[in-house]
């Protein structure tokens, strides 16, 4: 049975690796404009004379846009409705968004006229005949009036932009119509009916109130038959972008209700090409510095461990590329978080194959050489652990992803992946390299190898000295409630500083007198003493600052600042903003967030019970407020980055919580009896070793991100940093006293016991 496990086992995790290996080498992957920059459009809907702009015809307008824009070849465009009357689109690698705002907001409402007669001025048909007098495209200073349309372009199936090099037109426009085009045989046909060189000859093509082309017919098409076979083409000294513009918005439609922009820019990256490159290098030393300490402290085992955490990239990469999700700078959270829980499972394993041979080599010497055995033993007990705490992460992750949006979304996307890819790595790759190597006979010749028999520095030191935490658990409790007042009173006092992405802010167009890029704007304006302002470039002189509060005295000197570096500076336009989340973001994340809190309450309460799910929850609300109150008193910006980092404190802290929390549950089925505080201070014991060596990975990774990440991810890895020490802390500190307090004051209900049969002799006595 355990061969055929084995081989299912390692049939699945080979097939996972080469499908992501695949899919890693095939399919690039999908950066967000914060990582990669482009345009960002934002539109807003209008009434029409026939139609209300409501969500529904938003929606319409949606679909219209989305056409339009795959139309155009922009690679990963992302188009969303914000609100009722708001469409956001995300064109990534566009560097020019007047022009691509004028081509997607356009109405293109398309029609096709009879040409009634040519005029020398802009004069008005009779009352109530429906005609209209527009300019004629082929001679200039003359109008045309046309008759109402005949055609629209609802009509047209299909439209493509073609270069006739044979008759010299140059770009033109090939249509199709629907249904074998008869209207526009009809047209053409009554056209054809007019005297040669009669306006009458002609048709007009128009778009959004301007004739486009107006074609004459030439002799050889037929009076009442008109132009067959269901297709026509629009001319007019078109370009190739103009022609490629023109078919994508006659192929789209019209929309149905137009639209005005709001608001446009070019988004640079948010970390710019050398802080990619920092963030990307810290993270590598990260890894390779976790993955050296786990070999450091488990050996063999740890190296193989390694191993499998580095698969665990491939996959989550993979999965991440093949299900074409979009990453982007708070994505990342996920992902940190993610690595951390790959380790901890497997700290987890190894920590409990230690605990089973050292109880096997007590009781038998004869075990001393069986590793795989304790090592299964240790895979299937820290099961429940591995379990609890990937659940508890996936039901918060699963719900920010459904009710958040933005970049909440992206992180609940990420987190979601990574943690089940380290589920994978951590309980079946690793599980299947340790008992190949452990089943070698050289390493059964050579047990210390393993790191599995061992007992381990924190492991010894607390076998000579056993902690006795629970005695004080009143003063605990007290000490975390004084560093809960201080957060309190650092966010009453001093407040929160509210990224731009909250709170709205100053932005300021600036046109200088050479051109500059992103990354050199950028430094110019932080040396000004705004490093955290979001710095733009449009076009190739344009450059826009946007930070928060910003005097005009203040304003100066950053246009000074730039003045050094791209010449005269002068201001363009200077506008308040809002928030870019929007009120709709803010309101579903924090819904998300609350949502995640009490299912996570109520699943901790039916796994456990609900003294141990109050306490768990308790600890990581204290976890969640420390660090608010942290970037409280250091003044440092609380923004969506910062809300990623938070929610990342969150799963930190459950997860941790739920180790000791299960081997409490654990120590006290097996003890039915034995006293809370003093099953507590055990339960602390024996999983402080997996406290001590799973925060040391995490810490290696947010360090190295801290010191070369750059000021990107400095605040972010400032607070995971904050939420790994107080998660560890609160676990011991606040989650653990809480537990054992409110199970003394509910204890458990005494279960009935079976009467036993009596039976009485002679001599009175129970047998």
């Amino acid at each position: 049975m355990s061969s055929r496990a084995t081989f299912w086992r390692a049939l699945f995790a080979l097939g996972v690796v080469a499908v992501s290996l695949y899919v890693a080498l095939t399919q690039p992957p999908r950066l967000g404009l914060d990582l990669r920059g482009g345009t960002r459009i934002v539109l807003e809907t209008r009434d029409s004379p026939t139609v209300e702009a409501d969500a529904e015809s938003t929606d319409r307008a949606l679909e219209v846009l989305r056409q339009r824009v795959d139309a155009l070849g922009v690679a990963e465009p992302s188009l969303a409705r914000s609100g009722e009357r708001r469409i956001v689109v995300e064109l990534p690698g566009v560097q020019d968004p007047r022009k691509a705002a004028e081509t997607i907001g356009r109405t293109a409402q398309l029609t096709f006229h009879p040409v009634r007669e040519a005029t020398a001025g802009p004069k008005s048909g009779p009352a109530g005949d429906g005609s209209r007098v527009l300019p004629d495209p082929d001679a200039p200073g003359s109008f045309l009036r046309l008759a109402p349309p005949a055609l629209t372009g609802a009509g047209v199936k299909d439209a493509e932009a073609v270069l006739d090099a044979q008759s010299g037109r140059g770009w033109i426009v090939d249509l199709e119509f629907h249904g074998g085009g008869k209207e526009w045989a009809g047209i053409t046909g009554d056209a054809a009916c007019a005297a040669p060189g009669d306006p009458a000859r002609r048709v007009a093509i128009v778009l959004d109130d301007a004739i486009v082309s107006a074609p004459g017919m030439e002799s050889s098409v037929p009076c009442g038959a008109g132009i067959t076979g269901g297709s026509a083409q629009i001319t007019g000294s078109f370009g190739a972008a103009e022609a490629r513009d023109l078919a994508a918005l006659v192929k789209g439609g019209a929309l149905p209700v137009p639209v005005t922009t709001v608001e446009q820019s070019v988004v640079g990256p948010t970390l710019g090409e050398d802080a990619i490159r920092a963030s990307a290098l810290a993270a590598v030393i990260g890894l390779v510095c976790t993955g050296l300490f786990i070999i450091a402290v488990y050996r063999l085992t740890g190296a193989l461990a390694t191993l499998a955490l580095a698969l665990y990239g491939l996959i989550s990469y993979a999965a991440i590329v093949g299900i074409g999700a979009t990453l982007t700078l708070p994505g990342l959270a996920g992902f940190v978080l993610a690595i951390g829980i790959a380790v901890d499972a497997n700290v987890l394993v190894f920590e409990r194959a230690r605990e089973e041979y050292l109880r096997a080599s007590v009781l038998s010497s004869a075990r001393r050489n069986d590793l795989r055995h304790p090592l299964r033993i240790g895979f299937r007990k820290a099961w429940s652990a591995v379990t609890d705490s990937h659940v508890t992460t996936l039901l918060a992750a699963g719900l920010l992803f459904v009710f958040a949006i933005g970049p909440v979304k992206g992180f609940g996307v990420t987190l979601v992946i990574g943690v089940l890819a380290s589920l994978v790595s951590a309980m079946v790759i690793t599980r299947l390299l340790a008992e190949w190597a452990l089943g070698r006979g050289a390493v059964r010749a050579r047990p210390a190898l393993t790191g599995l028999t061992t007992t381990g520095r924190v492991r010894a030191y607390l076998e000579r000295r056993p902690p006795r935490l629970m005695r004080h658990r009143g003063r605990w409790l007290g000490v975390c409630l004084g560093l809960l007042l201080l957060a309190l009173g650092g966010i009453g006092v001093r407040g929160l500083e509210f990224g731009v992405e909250f709170t709205g802010g100053r932005q300021v167009q600036y046109t200088a007198e050479r051109p500059v890029d992103a990354d050199t704007a950028r430094a110019a304006v932080a040396e000004a003493g705004f490093p955290r302002a979001v710095v733009q470039t449009t076009g190739e002189r344009g450059i826009t600052v946007r930070t928060g509060e910003l005097s005009n005295q203040q304003q100066e000197e950053v246009r000074a600042s730039l003045g050094e570096v791209a010449g005269k500076v002068t201001v363009e336009r200077d506008e308040t903003i809002g928030p870019s989340l929007g009120s709709e973001l803010r309101t579903h994340a924090l819904i998300a967030l609350a949502v995640a809190v009490a299912a996570q309450l109520v699943y901790l309460t039916v796994r456990f019970r609900w003294t141990f799910a109050a306490a768990a929850v308790a600890a990581m609300v204290q976890d969640v407020l420390l660090v608010v109150g942290l970037f409280a008193w250091l003044g440092k910006p609380v923004d969506s980055v910062f809300l990623a980092a938070l929610l990342t404190v969150v799963g930190y802290s459950v997860n941790d919580t739920v180790v000791v929390l299960d081997r409490l549950r654990e120590l006290r089925r097996m003890s039915p009896r034995g006293a809370w505080p003093e099953l507590a201070d055990r339960a602390v014991a024996q999983t402080l070793p997996r406290t001590v060596n799973t925060g040391m990975g995490a810490l290696f990774v947010l360090i190295a991100l801290a010191v070369l990440g750059g000021d990107s991810l400095a605040d972010f890895s400032v607070a995971l940093l904050a939420g790994v020490v107080v998660g560890i802390a609160s676990t011991v500190f606040t989650a653990m006293p809480l537990a054992v307090g409110l199970q003394l004051r509910n204890p458990d209900k005494p279960r009935a016991r079976p009467k036993r049969a009596e039976s009485r002799s002679g001599t009175g006595a129970v047998v």
